[in-house]
């Protein structure tokens, strides 16, 4: 099979959140065509579909969907952007009321270590490469995502909150390498919550709940061995809201490793709240 051509039109598909409407609107002034496929209930229609050659549906367990979309639309390579809210598969039934077609199925129940998220989500994306569709990471087209090193915010971290970002760094990274979570929130170098399936944002209101009087810090990092074809760690003006709500005071994140959505506006908010945002 002859490698993808540069000119080719690029599968995206995409959870929710703006990272995948950031994407396409990144690949459109490129002039590459966009070849959509939304996973129900999650992405944003309104605003992908403009921006995109084709725009498809997808249920979140379907996989012969969105490979046939892709093959049909003559993609042969893809990429994936956006928030997946997994907590879905722990209802009623499990993962079944998804209703996963038949070679979701097969995956699903073939043998496999754990069913961890970088486990699954690589395995998916064997079962893509055998259709022929290789995966690419989203930040080929658009690496300005990534943050960039320094304070971003204009208020700094104080002594005692460098020591809280230095010891839930650690943590937060033995939790990546573990393929727990990404996020710890800390104070005086005490652990008050840990990311797992409910994602960021949850684990920081949790947190909140926990720690009434606030003040606490948030490290997001990525894993050891972070694969920049997914999950990346992102954050933007819904990680500021959540902090603001739950009295958090401190976000430590890995420069050059994490996205930042709507940067200015996350920014902007930041400074209003009076929480301090650093990239290391």
């Amino acid at each position: 099979m002859t490698a993808p051509s540069p000119s080719d039109p690029i599968g995206l598909i995409a959870g929710g959140g703006r990272f995948p409407v950031l994407f396409a609107e990144k690949a459109r002034a490129l002039g590459l065509p966009v070849v959509c496929v939304g996973i129900r209930g999650m992405a944003d229609r309104a605003a992908l579909e403009p921006l995109c050659h084709r725009f498809f549906w997808s249920r979140l367990a379907a996989m012969n969907r969105p490979i046939r979309c892709f093959k049909r639309a003559g993609v042969r390579r893809w990429t994936m952007a956006g928030k997946v809210h997994k907590v879905k598969m722990f209802g009623p039934f499990g993962w079944l009321s998804l209703v996963p077609d038949m070679r979701m199925l097969r995956f699903w129940y073939s043998h496999r270590e754990n069913n961890a998220d970088d486990t699954i989500t690589r395995g998916v994306i064997a079962e893509f490469a055998k259709a022929g569709l290789v995966c690419t990471s989203a930040l080929d087209i658009c690496p300005e995502l990534l943050v960039r090193s320094g304070v971003l915010t204009n208020r700094r971290p104080t002594a005692r909150e460098e020591a809280d970002i230095d010891y839930g760094w650690h943590l937060a990274r033995e939790m990546g390498r573990l393929d727990i979570g990404q996020s710890v929130a800390v104070k005086d170098r005490a652990v008050l919550a840990v990311e797992a399936v409910e994602g960021t944002d949850a684990a920081i209101l949790r947190a909140g709940t926990l720690c009434p009087a606030g003040g606490f810090t948030v490290v997001k990092v990525a894993k050891p061995a972070q694969d920049m074809r997914f999950d990346v760690p992102a954050i933007g003006p819904a990680t500021v809201a959540a902090m603001q709500r739950a009295g958090a005071r401190i976000l430590a994140i890995e420069a050059g490793l994490t996205i930042v959505i709507d940067e200015a506006e996350t920014i902007r908010l930041a400074n209003a709240a009076g929480i301090a945002i650093v990239a290391r």
